[in-house]
């Protein structure tokens, strides 16, 4: 098992720009979601800054923080 790789930290005597970070994701319940690998789905419980658990209506599915392969949908 290898160990995830740590974020690269900006040096303050860099003469390139800080990079971007991208914002956080949050869910609230029965947001309408889309999963890169279970589909549609909606959120049905929270647990606040580790996971999201989603129904994805034949199976449910709890996906943790930070969410990279799943996307709210708009109009909810």
């Amino acid at each position: 098992m290898t160990k995830p790789a740590a974020p690269k930290r900006h040096l303050p005597t860099s003469p390139f720009k800080v990079p971007d970070t991208p914002a956080p994701k949050h869910f609230a319940v029965g947001d309408q979601v889309t999963h890169d690998t279970y589909g549609l789905g909606r959120v049905i419980g929270i647990e606040e800054g580790l996971a999201v658990l989603v129904d994805f209506g034949s199976t449910q599915q709890r996906i943790p923080s930070p969410y990279s392969k799943m996307t709210a949908l708009e109009g909810r």
